[in-house]
């Protein structure tokens, strides 16, 4: 069995004992994945598109160093704080698997939905 682990530098893998993304033979598994910095600054406060697209290019960085790219991604799976920031999460996923016709990922969205006010 082979086995690679991939660390970004988040100072809460240390701290916590996990990595970013491991490989296990042909298997990935990717931890999840927020919008801050390798010293834990959070990027783009208040960006919901932002944060996503830095969240997915840290996790293609991940998958580049154990040898895949985004087109081996199987699943995805997200957490809004507001289901109101959906379309800003939408464009980023899209602009990140929309060259991959067919091997776009399976994805799951949850969140809090807010009543409007």
């Amino acid at each position: 069995m082979t086995c690679n682990a991939v660390y970004s530098g988040s100072p809460w893998e240390a701290r916590v004992a996990y990595c970013r993304a491991k490989r296990v033979n042909d298997l990935i598994f990717v931890s999840g994945t927020v919008a801050v910095d390798s010293n834990g600054t959070p990027i783009a406060p208040g960006d919901t598109y932002l944060q996503a697209r830095y969240a997915l290019e840290k996790i293609q960085r991940a998958l580049e160093q154990l040898g895949a790219t985004l087109g081996d991604v199987v699943r995805t799976r997200t957490f809004l704080t507001s289901i109101g920031k959906f379309e800003d999460f939408a464009r980023a996923h899209r602009e990140a698997f929309a060259g991959l016709i067919r091997s776009r990922p399976a994805s799951r969205l949850g969140g809090l939905c807010r009543p409007s006010m």
